[in-house]
């Protein structure tokens, strides 16, 4: 039995305190133009940006030659689609050939069994012992950093360890605090997919986690 467990998705959509008390996604047919307005606030707020990394370009004919500060391609998904749709890929996988792309959100917007917050889950996990470990890339706009921590603060649990800065290579990886069983870590320089922007801060983080230390 494993005495860790981590988690970099959403932890909670409970956090926008206008959204929270006029909208109820759970139930079709009960969205509010009260609901409408600050959602539609939330995606103001956000403009123009790539959700995944804030600080990344948009994907244009440019953006190899303005790489983000991970030196991420913002156009990577574009190429996963061009790839998937070529016709001897899709042979090969032995895919039903058609039009595939990397995420089909139709299908996740669809989802009945998706709950609106995990936080009794990891409170029952800290109850019983095992050590929840919860992390975030600093420059991801879908999981941010300030959400997370938000989330945590729900939970009312104690710090044990301060907020600090983790090293690698002598210089800065990101930042950690510990509670009672509970670590959250974020990454520096890091978007959405944690390795895929910084795989050697990913790889230390998570060898940290796996010999069941603070990095």
């Amino acid at each position: 039995m494993y005495d860790y467990f981590w988690t970099h998705a959403i932890i909670s959509d409970e956090i926008h305190e206008g959204i929270i008390t006029n909208c109820n996604f759970s139930e079709a047919g009960t969205i509010t133009e009260a609901c409408d307005d600050y959602t539609y606030q939330a995606d103001v707020a956000r403009s123009n940006i790539f959700f995944y990394d804030i600080y990344a370009p948009l994907c244009s004919s440019f953006s190899n030659s303005t790489p983000s500060i991970s030196e991420f391609d913002p156009c990577t998904e574009n190429y996963i689609g061009s790839y998937l749709n070529i016709a001897a890929v899709q042979q090969s996988l032995h895919a039903k050939p058609g039009y595939w792309e990397s995420c089909n959100d139709s299908i996740r917007d669809n989802w009945t069994d998706m709950p609106f917050t995990v936080l009794p889950v990891i409170q029952d996990l800290m109850a019983s012992g095992i050590s929840v470990w919860i992390y975030s890339g600093d420059t991801d706009g879908r999981v941010p950093v300030t959400t997370s921590r938000y989330s945590i603060d729900k939970l009312q649990t104690s710090v044990t360890t301060p907020w600090y800065p983790w090293m690698y290579e002598d210089e800065v990886g990101g930042y950690v605090v510990g509670y009672q069983n509970l670590t959250f870590v974020t990454i520096r320089g890091a978007g959405h997919f944690v390795p895929s922007y910084q795989p050697a801060r990913a790889l230390a983080f998570f060898s940290s986690f796996l010999e069941g230390k603070l990095p």
